[in-house]
């Protein structure tokens, strides 16, 4: 009687250590769920900061001198594309 006793106590512990491993999984199972939101919100937070430096990149290259001429320069060589590309076109 004594080993059915023993075997009915290992199962219950068993049980009740597989009933924790289950709550801790579907914790775990949570975090992860948090953690990949946590981590959506940052990339595109990361992305919205890249985009306002490359602005800001931009703006203090067109109002700083060696900027505007750049830009100038940038400008120039597009309206002579431009130029090129109507002038083939009348032909």
């Amino acid at each position: 009687m004594q080993i059915l006793d023993d075997l009915s106590q290992n199962v219950q512990l068993l049980l009740q250590r597989y009933q924790a491993l289950r709550q801790e999984n579907a914790q775990l199972r949570l975090d992860i769920e948090k953690q990949r939101q946590e981590l959506i919100r940052t990339h595109s937070e990361l992305l919205d900061l890249q985009q306002k430096n490359r602005r800001i990149a931009t703006a203090n290259a067109l109002t700083s001198a060696e900027g505007a001429e750049e830009a100038t320069k940038r400008l120039n060589a597009l309206i002579a594309q431009v130029d090129r590309a109507i002038a083939a076109l009348k032909k």
